[in-house]
């Protein structure tokens, strides 16, 4: 299921969302991670219902099978203190060294309302110039505690948070170092954001070190009103899904992906109602339609 340097690995979000626990609280961790494992993935990122204690969740993975990928960490550089935000992220990183893994995906989350079910994304956070330059100087700073840990920070752009558009990952690509803050590449956000993932990662292979695969149904994305439609309200709609399930070409990601030479993670990632999408189906299915590109 890999080239020898890319893994594909699956997040627990397509079992039990993070931001609506409420959809799929009725699995537990060993039946989300006994059923990665079945549907053939070698990895994973971190979910609410996963051991918080590093040492525990490293043996629960091993026990499965499963290679601990990344993980989510939310800043606050913008609203919080820098020394505090540093401290919570030095913790992350730490956790992730016990367990392996080499990459945390870092979103500013002042003002984010992708977890906010009422309001609209329309209404997504805009910084201000000086917010801008603060955030950009705090990233600056986590990405060289990164660094010196061995850590990649990769940025996950997100629908509702300040940065979201073209423009905005634009900026932030132009206002940071390479060599310490880098981008974790979300196909259907890209594509939500108005972006073509496949233009977008031609241009910018060289800033993407974390890949996340998801899928956009057209028919439910192009209903989507955004002067009213909320993010959670668009996932419960049902606009995500898993890759082969949609409308992107990954066909063609894949291959601006292995021209590249592109060494980590691809994480298959699909917010979803499991009552309406059951996870070991749709896992299973994502699996092979890209075993069916990536293995020649």
């Amino acid at each position: 299921m890999a080239n020898g340097i890319v893994h594909f690995g699956i997040a627990p979000i397509n079992w039990n969302n993070d931001d609506m626990p409420e959809l799929g609280a009725n699995y537990t961790i060993e039946m989300i991670l006994s059923e990665m494992s079945q549907a053939g993935y070698v990895g994973t990122e971190i979910g609410n219902k996963y051991p918080k204690d590093a040492i525990e969740l490293k043996n629960i993975l091993e026990s499965n099978g499963l290679d601990l990928a990344s993980s989510w960490h939310s800043t606050f550089f913008v609203s919080n203190d820098l020394d505090s935000e540093m401290q919570k992220l030095e913790k992350k990183i730490s956790m992730l060294r016990i367990v392996g893994a080499n990459v945390v995906n870092i979103a500013e989350c002042t003002s984010s309302i992708h977890s906010s079910i009422h309001t609209p994304l329309s209404q997504k956070p805009i910084l201000s110039d000086k917010d801008w330059s603060h955030l950009m100087v705090s990233l600056q700073k986590a990405g060289e505690v990164c660094h010196s840990n061995d850590i990649q920070m990769a940025y996950h752009h997100h629908m509702g948070t300040c940065v979201q558009t073209i423009e905005e990952i634009k900026t932030l690509l132009d206002d940071t170092d390479p060599v310490l803050v880098n981008l974790c590449a979300d196909t259907g956000h890209l594509k939500f954001a108005g972006i073509d993932p496949a233009e977008f990662f031609k241009e910018y292979m060289d800033r993407i070190k974390h890949v996340h695969f998801k899928d956009i149904r057209v028919d439910v994305f192009n209903d989507l009103i955004l002067e009213k439609d909320s993010f959670l309200r668009s996932v419960l709609k049902g606009v995500f899904t898993v890759p082969g399930d949609g409308c992107l070409d990954f066909v063609t990601i894949s291959e601006i992906l292995k021209g590249s030479n592109y060494e980590g993670w691809i994480i298959v990632e699909a917010e979803q109602d499991p009552r309406k999408a059951d996870p070991l189906d749709h896992a299973i299915r994502s699996h092979d339609y890209l075993k069916n590109i990536w293995v020649e």
